[in-house]
């Protein structure tokens, strides 16, 4: 890689130990990928855990978290003090609830290591967001902005809809990033990797968010990695929309990147979303591949539901707005629990407006921080979920052994209240 002479500076150990073994990562990553040069970024988002397993590894020489990241994500035989961060730095999505840690069944001492790893956050500049979604609190990129986040369904955001430039990054590449400022310059950061590689011709109009989800899990398992360019929507999609269409095609084909003509900042035409590239394959979206996505995202049978799950990617001010409106008045079936998940940020509002109330009264928990998929957690005894989002609906099944269904937010509220599963594809 051609460096600088400040980064060849960092690479000799100028700025210290850790920066250094930063640099180091980075070069050997950036040269595996046949990167020729590293990018400057200004923003960051990692998800560091200082799980006691981890831990428990280290020698106890400086902090157990400084010993975590220093041998597991800098790769270092050597422990030592993490300095702060050199740019702007968002952790994501962590493992708990900080209040409703218990009733998730999380253990006092990995609760206790939550916590840790949260003052050591702090302490190294981190901004502590704890959310897989914080475009919706605050990290908005600008188009052309270098980024380097992980989360799968953030990177995709980011790409698509704001016209932002990053990979999906490891959490040992995004730490080193947030140590030096520097990320490689592979990928989608490079102009010709953004344009599209198959047309996907819209039959069928996305109106929902649920129709959003599915028509990303569709085009997301039959693309994979690649780039789609979706021509023939005429509504433009929200907020909800785009989120939940993104984590959808990054869950079920691993997409990093999309284009809606005429509504995302890099495919005004058809011609501007494929450069100079043809498409390599078109495929349709009509009511059959609907069917079908839907039929793939359904993996439970019994109709008696004990687990609803609301909020992946975390719900934005709007999803908790609906979800308080289809609740008041009604109360959770006893056999169900519903659990609703946002940024802490935006619960905050949502006390303020007396959401948070509204769904409590139902006999709803609003919780923050975190999901089921990424804690491991679930209600004792669920033996079967529903949800909202194409995504939990893919991860569900693997990760925490439960059948789940798949439908509208209106669909999970009935489930939640009847304690049966009721939705259909309409």
């Amino acid at each position: 890689m051609l460096l600088t002479n400040e980064e060849k500076a960092t690479l000799d150990g100028k700025e210290g130990l850790a920066r250094r073994k930063a640099m180091e990562l980075l070069v050997k990553y950036g040269e595996a990928l046949g990167a020729e040069r590293l990018v400057d970024t200004n923003n960051v988002c990692v998800s560091i855990t200082g799980r006691a397993s981890l831990a428990g590894k280290t020698t106890g020489k400086v902090g157990d978290i400084d010993a975590v990241v220093s041998k597991f994500y800098l790769d270092s035989e050597e422990e030592f003090e993490i300095p702060r961060v050199k740019t702007y730095t968002c952790r994501l999505i962590r493992d708990m609830d900080p209040v409703h840690w218990e009733l998730q069944g999380i253990a006092p001492g990995v609760h206790e290591e939550s916590l840790k790893t949260e003052r050591f956050g702090a302490r190294i500049g981190m901004q502590l967001m704890h959310t897989c979604a914080p475009y919706l609190i605050g990290n908005v990129p600008v188009m052309g902005e270098h980024c380097a986040w992980i989360e799968s369904s953030a990177v995709i955001y980011c790409n698509s809809v704001l016209g932002g430039r990053t990979n999906i990054e490891g959490m040992e590449s995004a730490t080193a990033a947030m140590l030096v400022g520097k990320t490689p310059d592979w990928g989608y950061h490079l102009d010709d990797n953004r344009l599209g590689t198959h047309l996907v011709e819209v039959e069928y109009q996305p109106e929902s968010v649920m129709d959003w989800g599915l028509l990303g899990y569709y085009t997301g398992e039959i693309v994979q990695e690649y780039v789609p360019v979706y021509r023939g929507v005429r509504r433009a999609p929200n907020i909800a929309r785009f989120k939940h269409h993104g984590a959808a095609a990054a869950s079920s084909g691993g997409v990093e990147m999309y284009h809606v003509i005429g509504f995302t900042p890099e495919a005004h035409t058809l011609e501007q979303a494929f450069g100079r590239k043809k498409p390599v394959m078109t495929l349709k979206f009509g009511p059959a591949e609907r069917r079908t996505a839907y039929d793939n995202l359904t993996s439970a049978k019994d109709n008696n539901v004990d687990f609803v799950m609301l909020g992946c990617p975390h719900n934005n001010l709007e999803e908790l707005w609906n979800a308080a409106r289809l609740l008041e008045g009604k109360h959770v079936h006893e056999n169900t629990s519903l659990w609703i998940f946002t940024p802490r940020a935006l619960k905050t509002i949502a006390d303020l407006e007396g959401i948070t109330e509204i769904i409590a009264r139902a006999g709803g928990v609003l919780m923050t921080d975190t999901c089921p998929c990424i804690g491991r957690f679930s209600p004792k005894g669920t033996r079967t979920a529903a949800t909202d989002s194409a995504k939990h609906a893919h991860y569900m099944p693997a990760i925490l052994g439960l059948p789940t269904w798949f439908g509208s937010q209106a669909d999970c509220i009935d489930a939640a209240v009847t304690g049966k599963w009721r939705g259909e594809l309409k």
